[in-house]
């Protein structure tokens, strides 16, 4: 499953990211990963959280972010839900990059089973009528 959270820079997708990972990760049975691009927010998420600080590892493209994501799976097959904030700068994407990017992670999340949330700084309006369904938040 995908779940996308958008909107704008600065209008607190991180924040709607956070809660969701912290209410999950009480009835969770499998491990939670959660990337960005600092360590910023380790001190806000469950300790039982796996933070993932994507910034020491230098992605020049979505193909390389996708690889990452691959090996991060392979290398935990006890992974049930996956929150990526800010995919935009992580994967360094544009929008075309983002919905491509999305519907491989889609491919992803059913064929290992994995809940996959991410924040996008993409407006609502600028996704197409095949994302939108994924959508929980828009800001």
């Amino acid at each position: 499953m995908i779940q996308l959270i958008v909107g704008s820079e600065g209008k607190g997708k991180t924040k709607h990211l956070l809660d969701k990972v912290n209410e999950e990760i009480k009835e969770a049975s499998g491990n939670i990963v959660f990337l960005d691009r600092s360590t910023k927010h380790m001190f806000e998420l469950n300790n039982r959280v796996r933070l993932i600080n994507v910034s020491e590892y230098d992605f020049e493209n979505k193909s390389e972010f996708i690889g990452f994501i691959y090996g991060i799976i392979s290398q935990d097959h006890d992974i049930e839900q996956m929150y990526i904030d800010g995919i935009m700068k992580i994967a360094r994407l544009d929008k075309e990059g983002f919905e491509e990017v999305v519907g491989k992670l889609k491919t992803i999340s059913e064929k290992f089973n994995i809940k996959i949330v991410i924040s996008a700084s993409i407006d609502s309006a600028e996704i197409s009528e095949s994302l939108k369904e994924y959508v929980i938040v828009a800001l």
